[in-house]
């Protein structure tokens, strides 16, 4: 099989994963707290559950979800890589790709492993904290507006345009297992900084919302993929910031 049909193979058993968790997870009783909103599960130990596999289960399904969300707009930059160590000529053409893509998603499992500890120390202040706890949809709808607004600034522009051309990948790239690795770790690393808007929204409104994941990585895809990605950009950012003002005025009790 190519690398075409794994690369979809893969995608469809993410996606499919993803769906599972989130559907298992959604049938469990969220938390309401204070200010009319519920606790997601995710930050949450299931009962008789220690923290170290909970932990575990959490970073697992991230690894899956990131997978599903971000392959693909990894796939051209994977194809450019191929391209650059020579497909033709390099048998271990599908092994390196490999690598690369290995690099490329430790970086986002990092990113889960930051994640983690942080959404579980919020979540047992918010828990403990009424006061806090009602701010909690004004924060949101702040974290919203801002990461739109970041898509509208030269600084995103440049992000996206790096993610675009993939770094390296213009040269020809020699076929050694540490270039690989290295390559990967870097677009990982890029990708991670262009995607932080999208990703903050997912994460403060809920990683296990299918409708939020989905329409981040359409955006995502879209921005990457697409022959006009910075106007996109621009246009994602913009109906992410109306809707962080809508989420205020909700917040605020205007309507």
């Amino acid at each position: 099989m190519g690398f075409l049909g794994v690369s979809a193979l893969l995608f469809v058993a993410s996606t499919v994963a993803t769906i599972a968790w989130c559907g298992s997870m959604s049938a469990l009783a969220e938390m309401p707290m204070p200010g009319g909103w519920k606790m997601s599960m995710a930050w949450m130990r299931m009962p008789g559950q220690t923290w170290a596999s909970a932990a575990a289960s959490f970073l697992g399904m991230w690894v899956v979800m990131m997978v599903a969300m971000m392959l693909p707009s990894l796939v051209p930059m994977l194809r450019r890589y191929r391209t650059a160590v020579g497909a033709a000529r390099e048998p271990r053409l599908e092994w390196l790709t490999l690598r690369v893509g290995a690099g490329y998603f430790l970086v986002w499992t990092l990113l889960g492993v930051v994640a983690l500890p942080l959404g579980v120390a919020l979540a047992g202040i918010e828990m403990r904290l009424p006061s806090l706890s009602r701010a909690v949809p004004f924060v949101v709808g702040v974290v919203v507006l801002l990461a739109g607004a970041l898509q509208l600034t030269a600084w995103k522009a440049r992000q996206l345009a790096c993610c675009r051309e993939s770094p390296g990948c213009e040269r020809t790239l020699p076929p050694a297992a540490g270039t690989a690795w290295r390559h990967g770790l870097r677009i990982g690393t890029d990708c991670v900084r262009c995607c932080a808007p999208p990703m903050a929204i997912l994460l403060v409104i809920g990683v296990m919302d299918l409708r939020v994941m989905a329409v981040v990585a359409a955006a995502i895809t879209v921005e990457r993929i697409a022959p006009a990605g910075e106007r996109i950009a621009r246009g994602t950012g913009a109906i992410f910031a109306g809707s962080g003002l809508l989420m205020l005025g909700r917040a605020a009790g205007l309507f």
